[in-house]
């Protein structure tokens, strides 16, 4: 009798404990021991040409795609064109340098037709409350006036003339009149006041410029393809066969649309997610669900589905229902598979784009999404980067039960790491990073979840052994974090970032 009392006060502090860590928030995923040790299936679902420079090879003048800043100089004036005081009126040419002014964004309307995008937003066009021929940079959204094509010379692309829907080519008349009435005599000589050349001043390899640069008859057989070759479900036998036990699975918002998703992206990707999922309960894995790209752009980086590199979600209520909608999508189609361990509600969105509030608003409605589903997934907060307090989070997150805190940690993207040495990076590692984890880990507090990190550095001509140091230095650190970390990525050109590549040449052992 005096054993059984005893069992049964174990039992019940048992209990107590585990339903005390549970209004908590802090639940351990798969047992008091259990770390996800994870790889993100970066590049597959959401695009980054980085990842598969290949995938653009495809598509014609792929120098023109969506967001690429151009900035035109005058052959005959020797200046560039500017949209004065960042747009809202006149197009000038009187700038001897380039820069946010002298930049125009590109917006694809096929190979050679465009719309220019502006410092300010408006869109350049012709000047249709005036005399119809002089350029402005006035209009908030693009049509026929704000459409032109970029011609360029056969045998030097980069010497261009630009074409106003009205048929004649813009010209410089003076360095603050530019007007679209030349008929254009077909010379190119540097004296034509219709000829410019242009500079690139970067552009974007994401999903919109990938499938719009295709087309909709194209894109749709380009994207089928990559989705079924790029991941595959041998790829999910050698993450669980090397000591990992889920997947971190980038998707964008235009995923809950099904087979109509809104143009220019395609359909495609939810049947590929569905197959991760059926792969994944094969080979015993767990399933991370992040939503890496929301509607307008949570920071300006491709692989936020960007157009032009704006960033504007969050600004609309609009915006943040839309995403939570697409949330309630995605944990209603996976709540019952038992696979299914966590929903990342947004990732890497960027301050002060994006406010605290707004962050804070989304991040609740999006939990009572997940949780209408679901009472056993994780919820994931990713920390907003840039000037932002990596605590910020947490009062919100220690009042969600299963709730989870995303950091990202990278020995890059900083000229801090620019001339580090080999070990200076892993007493990184080892020190602050230790101390940072700290600082966000409580007892009663979210779990903490290193959702991105890579054992690529601005170290050059490292051995292979300081890769293993480095790596291994992570790893231990990482292994600290109290729901666990995921790798970036599972497959990449570039070496050091394809985990795959980095476990079968021997330089990460889990």
């Amino acid at each position: 009798m005096a054993a059984l009392q005893y069992s049964q006060i174990v039992t019940f502090f048992l209990l107590f404990c585990f339903f005390i860590s549970v209004s908590h928030g802090r639940v351990p995923p798969a047992g008091a021991d259990f770390r996800v040790k994870a790889v993100n299936l970066g590049g597959w679902l959401v695009t980054e040409g980085w990842i598969k420079p290949s995938l653009f090879d495809g598509i014609p003048n792929n120098d023109f795609l969506d967001g690429t800043g151009l900035q035109f100089k005058s052959v005959a004036v020797g200046k560039y064109l500017a949209a004065e005081t960042g747009g809202g009126t006149i197009v000038v040419a009187n700038r001897t340098s380039a820069s946010g002014w002298e930049t125009f964004k590109l917006w694809r309307i096929n190979e050679t037709t465009f719309n220019f995008r502006v410092f300010n937003k408006q869109f350049v066009g012709l000047d249709k409350a005036g005399n119809g021929i002089n350029i402005v940079a006035v209009a908030s959204t693009p049509g026929i006036w704000e459409t032109f094509q970029i011609v360029r010379k056969s045998d030097d692309v980069n010497r261009v003339r630009i074409r106003a829907s009205n048929g004649f080519f813009l010209q410089v008349k003076t360095e603050e009149l530019v007007t679209a009435d030349f008929q254009g005599n077909g010379t190119w000589a540097d004296d034509d006041p219709s000829v410019f050349l242009i500079t690139s001043a970067g552009g974007y390899q994401g999903e919109f410029q990938v499938t719009n640069g295709y087309g909709p008859v194209k894109a749709p057989l380009v994207m089928g393809e990559h989705w079924r070759t790029f991941i595959v479900e041998d790829d999910f036998k050698f993450v669980a066969g090397n000591g990992l036990n889920a997947v971190r699975i980038p998707v964008g918002w235009w995923i809950a649309s099904g087979p109509n998703p809104p143009k220019p992206f395609v359909a495609g990707a939810l049947r590929a997610l569905d197959n991760a999922f059926f792969w994944a309960r094969k080979y015993g894995l767990k399933v991370i669900i992040d939503l890496h790209a929301a509607p307008g752009s949570q920071n300006p980086w491709e692989h936020s589905g960007t157009r032009d590199g704006s960033q504007e979600w969050g600004l609309t209520e609009d915006s943040i229902n839309q995403t939570v909608a697409v949330i309630d999508f995605l944990t209603a189609r996976y709540a019952k598979s038992p696979s299914l361990l966590a929903v990342e509600l947004l990732n890497e969105p960027l301050s002060p784009g994006v406010s605290l509030d707004t962050l804070s608003k989304y991040y609740k409605a999006g939990y009572d999404a997940v949780r209408r589903h679901s009472s056993t997934a994780y919820v994931i907060l990713s920390n907003r980067l840039g000037p932002a307090d990596s605590t910020e989070l947490i009062p919100l997150a220690s009042g969600l039960t299963r709730s989870v805190i995303d950091v990202h940690y990278y020995n890059l993207f900083s000229d801090v790491y620019s001339n580090l040495t080999v070990q200076q990076n892993i007493d990184i590692i080892q020190t602050n990073r230790t101390a940072q984890l700290a600082r966000i880990t409580s007892a009663n507090g979210p779990l903490v979840f290193v959702g991105e990190w890579v054992a690529e550095w601005e170290v050059s001509g490292a051995t292979k052994e300081d890769y293993q140091r480095f790596a291994a230095a992570q790893l231990e650190v990482y292994g600290r974090a109290t729901f666990g970390w995921a790798y970036w990525t599972l497959k990449n050109v570039v070496n050091h970032w394809s985990l795959e590549w980095m476990i079968k040449n021997g330089y990460i052992k889990l």
